[in-house]
């Protein structure tokens, strides 16, 4: 079984650097059979070990549950870390995995983990397809668990059935009671409903139902293709999300159109269901730019000039002002940009650009404000900053995170946007030549 997991993984490229592996095991058959498969395929995969527990505090043994894991790591001389929620016994299935996958992400970062690998099998995905298809989902949930998820998510086993992976799976484990409870969905589907469907239709309904799975994420993988095969629709991923053209969506007919921004949330990496994408289309016909429609679950929609954008929703923050300029060389960090600069003859100015030249002295960096203006080089008169990143096409949640470089009170140089006509030197004299990288350009 080992053999078979390092050949998928291998095939698959799951883990195509090293690094180290979160294992989310909760002391069921099924993550124990997965810790006892790495531990014996890890040093193959050059992968660092750690399992990761998190003890909801919905059943009375989770105590327990929580010290064998423990214990469990130790004799296969993996870390462990231990994570408790303390959610009660009345806790839903969603509390729960809400809580677990919250814990288990904390684990990661604090680790430093490049992956986090749970034990989802081929019988899982089966139970997902058919419980979403009860559901009424759409392609998005029809297309069932994927092998890979954001933030190093992984998922090895989704090829092999529950009785394979039982197998390697040592004699003592604890089911979690939340598991057998048929008030909870998942548990009813497992325990009733798919039983009785199988001796209807076959022991290999779950291979079956991932056929439909794979038929879905095929279909959902054409509509990714078709928004990258057309130019008029100029989609594009950005850090936040994914952005698309607005002119075809008011050419092409409703089930098109509607269908293109359900693809763009998917790629973004947020779920629209049919109604909300009918009220997305209308919202993308009729709106201005700058408006913003919520998606919910920290997604919305924002209308920016002609496209429309479907981004994670953040909170812009102010980030403390930064000193530059210090020294013949340097580097300094601002947010996620990179400004370096070094002594050297100036060569000519102008005034876009993400690299210019001025006369020696300190200067620092800020976040652009209400208010700032700019004269700029060669021009006569102040522009606003916010304008001019505006007319830059700066998208309007990211213009109060835009950086400017400011010497005293005056606003010298907005990086790739405009350079002021202040603190520029002769063309050879000695100066300092900066240069800003923006965050994605590298």
């Amino acid at each position: 079984m080992r053999q078979r997991v390092l050949d998928h993984v291998r095939r698959s490229r799951l883990f195509p650097e090293p690094g180290i592996a979160l294992l989310a095991v909760s002391g069921g058959p099924d993550s124990v059979a997965m810790l006892d498969i790495f531990a014996g395929i890890s040093t193959d995969l050059a992968l660092e070990l750690v399992v990761g527990h998190v003890n909801h505090g919905i059943a009375p043994e989770s105590e327990a549950v929580a010290r064998f894991v423990e214990d469990l790591a130790g004799r296969y001389g993996v870390p462990c870390r231990v994570a408790a929620l303390g959610l009660g016994p009345q806790a839903s299935e969603t509390k729960a995995r809400e809580g677990r996958y919250g814990e288990l992400r904390r684990m990661q970062r604090e680790l430093g983990a490049r992956y986090l690998v749970t034990g989802h099998h081929l019988d899982d995905q089966g139970e997902t397809v058919l419980y979403r298809t009860l559901r009424g989902s759409g392609v998005a949930g029809l297309a069932g668990i994927p092998e890979r998820g954001p933030d190093g998510l992984v998922r090895p086993l989704l090829p092999f059935r529950r009785s394979e992976l039982a197998r390697c799976a040592p004699a003592e484990t604890h089911c979690d009671p939340a598991n057998q409870d048929p008030r909870h969905d998942r548990s009813w589907l497992r325990h009733r409903l798919m039983p009785i469907a199988a001796e209807r239709f076959g022991e290999d309904l779950a291979e079956r139902l991932t056929d439909v799975a794979r038929s879905a994420r095929q279909e959902r993988e054409a509509w990714a293709a078709l928004l990258r095969a057309i130019p008029d629709l100029a989609f594009r991923l950005e850090r936040h999300g994914a952005a698309l053209a607005r002119v075809p969506l008011r050419r092409y007919d409703n089930v098109l159109s509607e269908a293109l921004l359900r693809a763009l949330a998917r790629e973004a990496g947020c779920v629209v269901g049919a109604e909300p994408a009918k009220r997305l289309l209308e919202f993308v016909r009729s709106g201005q730019s700058g408006r913003v429609f919520e998606l919910g679950k920290g997604w919305e929609a924002e209308l920016q000039f002609d496209c429309v954008r479907i981004v994670r929703t953040q909170e812009v923050h102010e980030l403390p002002a930064v000193p530059l300029g210090d020294g013949v060389e340097g580097v300094a960090h601002w947010g996620r940009w990179v400004f370096t600069w070094g002594s050297e003859p100036a060569g000519l100015a102008v005034r876009q650009g993400y690299e210019t030249w001025v006369t020696s002295g300190p200067m620092r960096i800020r976040s652009t404000r209400s208010g700032d203006r700019i004269v700029p080089l060669g021009g006569i008169g102040g522009r606003k900053v916010r304008r001019l990143l505006m007319e830059q096409r700066v998208p309007f949640r990211e213009r109060a995170a835009y950086p400017i470089v400011e010497r005293g009170a005056r606003v010298l140089w907005v990086p790739g946007v405009c350079r002021s006509h202040d603190s520029v030197p002769r063309r050879g004299d000695t100066a300092l030549r900066l240069e800003a990288q923006r965050p994605g350009t590298e």
